[in-house]
């Protein structure tokens, strides 16, 4: 028997995976899409039931609650995970231990709650596939990837929080975006997202004219100003970006000396944007529109090059 699952996709639907406060969902459904929105903190979680209580009446919006993980190997599915809810930011929450430690570095505190665990194949099986995924749950974006293989279909647009750390990491993650079929990718730094500004007329749903929020994850899909790459020009221009990480990030060479601090902040300020910041990576199945004059298209550039909030 096939593992290979015969799931309908749907051309109105967008997956917000890591929903946070709903800041994406919002835009979304202002577009005319509707949203399977998944969040693992309950607070937050309820927070969207309130705040599109609405939207979620009419049908535009299904709230999951729980965390997305995958069990130890050898070990059966469980009904709970452990949730590391940050107590300062609530983006920080994550089921990965080593991304808990790495918050804790950096100042921050975490409380463990149990949280209902998600099954994201069983998720796809039951809502159909996506038009646009957006992934953002700090260290378990692959874990949806992997449960993409599983699906005779896929979304035609991706986007996950790219690894910061490790550039092995990052090569297994765009491993499993080249298996699954995607060819064209851009890297976004998140830190700018308030700056993009939504094209006129729009090529993802309906034009809002919408202002970006904090912790928003920004434009997507065939509304993304800059120019698609391949695979070894994406990588290329990540490599360029390790070597800022390798430098200036959290960990960097230079980060632990008041020298280095310094000179973050004033390239920082001189190119306004964070240096080196945190980036997505967008990836595309096949060529869906003429290329766009990225030269005269407004948000290309500090946008391209612009997380949710700086880390």
């Amino acid at each position: 028997m096939s593992s290979i699952q015969h799931t309908r996709k749907h051309d109105d639907l967008v997956y917000d995976v890591g929903m946070h406060k709903g800041e994406d969902a919002d835009y979304y459904m202002k577009k005319g899409f509707r949203v399977i929105g998944f969040e693992a903190n309950p607070d937050l979680a309820a927070q969207c039931r309130s705040r599109f209580s609405s939207e979620i009446e009419h049908g535009q919006l299904v709230v999951v609650e729980g965390a997305i993980a995958e069990p130890p190997p050898g070990e059966p599915k469980r009904g709970t995970v452990r949730f590391y809810r940050n107590k300062k930011s609530t983006i920080w929450g994550t089921v990965a231990d080593d991304w808990a430690r790495r918050n804790e570095y950096l100042g921050t505190s975490n409380e463990i709650i149990e949280v209902p665990a998600v099954d994201f194949l069983e998720c796809l099986k039951t809502h159909g596939i996506p038009h646009y995924l957006k992934v953002d749950i700090e260290g378990m974006d692959t874990v949806c990837l992997k449960a993409l293989m599983h699906v005779e279909h896929k979304p035609d647009y991706v986007s996950i929080e790219s690894e910061k750390v490790s550039f092995k990491a990052l090569l297994e993650e765009f491993r499993l975006l080249t298996q699954l079929g995607y060819t064209g990718f851009q890297a976004v730094q998140q830190a700018s997202i308030s700056n993009q500004i939504e094209p006129d007329p729009s090529r993802e749903g309906r034009y809002v004219g919408y202002q970006f929020q904090k912790c928003s994850s920004g434009l997507f899909g065939a509304d993304l100003p800059c120019k698609w790459k391949d695979y070894k020009h994406i990588l290329k221009e990540y490599r360029v970006i390790f070597l800022q990480y390798k430098l200036l990030g959290d960990f960097g060479a230079l980060s632990k000396y008041f020298v280095g601090k310094v000179f973050r902040r004033v390239l920082s300020r001189l190119l306004r944007r964070p240096i080196p910041g945190w980036y997505d990576t967008h990836c595309r199945m096949e060529p869906v529109a003429p290329p766009r004059d990225n030269a005269s298209t407004p948000g290309c550039g500090s946008a391209c090059s612009s997380a949710h909030s700086p880390r």
